[in-house]
């Protein structure tokens, strides 16, 4: 009976290719979420670190002016930290010289007013810049 039954073919093998296919897709998807999940991680935290130069340009704007020497080593060295565009140096390079007086001395009389608008036109300028 075996020798008549010649025309049924034995069962063919079909590649399913589903499984590799499936592990691929969750590879790629593992990777886009990872990468988005560091993406937006980057983000948050970048904006919860301090801004330093809004710290020093708050500090300079507070500067207590009746203490006349401290004053003007506050912001010489606040000055210096935010004088990082050209316009920024040319003005605070002006207004060095003018607080020199008011440094180095035991005693030292009240700021001039030149010197005030000096130190108001950084405040402005460094304003706009921030």
């Amino acid at each position: 009976m075996e020798e008549g039954l010649r025309d049924i073919k034995p069962l063919l093998e079909i590649p399913d290719y589903s499984y590799v296919m499936f592990v691929v897709l969750s590879l790629f998807l593992l990777i886009v979420l990872l990468g988005l999940l560091y993406f937006f991680g980057k983000k948050i935290w970048q904006n919860r670190k301090i801004n330093m130069q809004r710290v020093y340009f708050e500090r300079l704007k507070s500067v207590d002016w009746n203490n006349t020497k401290k004053s003007a080593y506050e912001v010489t060295f606040f000055g210096r930290a935010l004088a990082t565009e050209p316009r920024i140096e040319e003005i605070y390079k002006q207004l060095l010289p003018m607080l020199e007086p008011y440094k180095y001395r035991k005693e030292v009389p009240m700021i001039d007013d030149e010197t005030m608008k000096q130190y108001n036109l950084l405040v402005h300028i460094i304003d706009e810049s921030i």
